[in-house]
């Protein structure tokens, strides 16, 4: 896919509040325990007990960023009883998570070895 600069949705003041958007979207998935949480839930939904397990996160943690997922607009709970199974929102989720898996392989250590977001830099 190419990006038109000329787009509409790039451009103007429309195109400011989309582009807003899209930094609230990988915003909300830059913090590594929230991507952790996505790529869990994109196996099937889960409960906040269920993360923690399997994340090694505390119960407040995983409820903090699930919190965040849903204000987002990509997780949301389903009430059974006393538990909450959550799940994601929208299978274009997917999709951008497998984008970026293909991203990552086609630039190899790029982005890990960028001075301002890599690796390295979080290592400090």
């Amino acid at each position: 896919m190419t990006i038109n600069k000329a787009d509409p949705c790039l451009t103007g003041t429309t195109g400011n509040s989309r582009l807003n958007a899209a930094v609230a979207l990988f915003h909300s998935l830059s913090d590594p325990a929230r991507l952790a949480i996505v790529r869990r839930l994109a196996d099937g939904e889960a409960r906040v007990a269920d993360l923690t397990g399997a994340l090694g996160l505390a119960q407040s943690t995983v409820s903090a960023h699930m919190a965040c997922l849903r204000d987002c607009g990509l997780v949301t709970g389903r009430p059974e009883g006393r538990q909450v199974f959550y799940s994601l929102t929208r299978p274009e989720l997917l999709e951008l998570l497998a984008s970026t898996e293909t991203l990552l392989a086609a630039t190899g250590n790029a982005v890990a070895l960028c001075p301002t977001y890599g690796t390295s830099r979080n290592a400090k």
